[in-house]
């Protein structure tokens, strides 16, 4: 509503919102720092343009990454994309992972069973 040409009426509900994203704004993310003496999850999920990844340890962020899909991406299959973002996160976060148990959490459902899938 406030976007549209000729029609800008700041009301009760927009200030509202207007001061829960500056208190959001201001607030900093914490980042929790790795033990290694426990195992990781590595949460991904892929969009039809960008993939994003949460390394993640006890409910805890450890780090975040996130990255536009390049065009030939962009228009490969959402199995495709989601097999792309796990491959990219476990290559930007090896350091963290080698050596460590880890579990990887997607929302793709035939990307579940790949380990059982026959080619």
């Amino acid at each position: 509503m406030l976007l549209r040409k000729d029609q800008f009426c700041w009301q009760p509900a927009s200030q509202q919102a207007f001061d829960q994203l500056k208190l959001l704004m201001m607030e900093a993310l914490v980042l929790a720092t790795p033990d290694f003496s426990l195992s990781f999850a590595l949460e991904t999920d892929a969009s039809d343009t960008a993939m994003s990844f949460v390394l993640l340890q006890d409910s805890h962020s450890i780090a975040h990454y996130s990255k536009a899909f390049c065009p030939r991406l962009q228009r490969a299959s959402a199995y495709v994309r989601e097999l792309h973002a796990i491959i990219s996160a476990v290559r930007k976060w090896r350091h963290y992972l080698l050596g460590h148990p880890f579990v990887i959490l997607i929302d793709h459902q035939s990307l579940k069973d790949l380990m059982s899938q026959v080619i």
